[in-house]
Formats: C-alpha cells, sequence, structure tokens
C-alpha cells in the first residue's frame, strides 16, 4: 500500500508572480500575474514514527522557497526576447526578476518539483518521494506535474 498527503498553499494564501509567454498569439503575451497556489503530494509505503507520511511542520522550508522564487517576483524565461529590459527593471529596484528555463503553470510545477524531490528524499532517507506538484493560477486553470 501506498500512503499519500498533502500541503497545499491556496491562491488565498497565494504567492503573487507575474509572467508573460513571450512566444504566445494572445493576450498572454503580455505581463500578467495571479496570485499562484501550490499543492504538493507526498507519497511513503511506511509511516513514520508518528504515523505520517511528511511532516507538515517541516514544510517552512518549502514555503520559503515558494517565497523566494514566487512572492512579489516577475518571473522570466531566460530566453525572452526582452529579457534585458526585465533586468534593467530590477537594476533601478522596480521589480524582483526571477530568471528560469520557462515560465507559465507546467515549468512553474517544473522549477518547484525539481527543487523540492531531491530535498525530501534526502531529508528522509528515501522514504518519501515527491509524487506531484500542481501549481493553480486561480480556481480554473492549473497545471501538475506527476512523478
Amino acid at each position: 500500500m501506498v500512503h499519500k498527503s498533502t500541503k497545499t498553499y491556496g491562491n488565498d494564501r497565494g504567492f503573487s508572480c507575474a509572467f508573460r509567454q513571450a512566444l504566445a498569439e494572445s493576450h498572454c503575451n503580455l505581463i500578467h500575474g495571479y496570485s499562484l497556489g501550490f499543492r504538493f503530494e507526498f507519497e511513503a509505503f511506511e509511516l513514520d514514527d508518528k504515523n505520517w507520511v511528511y511532516d507538515f511542520g517541516n514544510c517552512g522550508w518549502i514555503k520559503q522557497y515558494l517565497e523566494d522564487n514566487f512572492d512579489h517576483k516577475i518571473a522570466v524565461d531566460k530566453a525572452d526576447p526582452n529579457l534585458s529590459d526585465f533586468v534593467a527593471l530590477e537594476e533601478k529596484g522596480l521589480a524582483k526578476v526571477i530568471q528560469m528555463d520557462g515560465v507559465g503553470c507546467e515549468k512553474f510545477a517544473e522549477h518547484v518539483y525539481n527543487y523540492i524531490s531531491p530535498i525530501i528524499d534526502e531529508d528522509t532517507g528515501g522514504r518519501v518521494r515527491l509524487s506531484s506538484v500542481e501549481v493553480f493560477e486561480h480556481g480554473s486553470n492549473s497545471a501538475k506535474l506527476e512523478r
């Protein structure tokens, strides 16, 4: 049997993040933002000595990572043709810019998964796996990356 648990930082808590899809042929090529939400699913074949999959009280470092990378930030694709304009905004003290290999819910889920998963594995000696990360723009739009 596989035990699963989830930790959610909902859109109501949200991480205010702006971004754009430079290649979009719609209004998504303009800078826009959301109060992003994140849901993590953890899984384990065995519970710990407290009968938990993963200690929710130990998720502060995850919240900190999300704040550092998505809260009051502009996420910019490193391949954005206007990257230098975003960098100039940061240099002028007008924005906090995070450069990523791709932006949008799908890529945000991938970035977060790739950061969080190995730490969970190391912290639990391989007992717990991060099985998925879901990123919400709002109640209608989300993207999920599953292991």
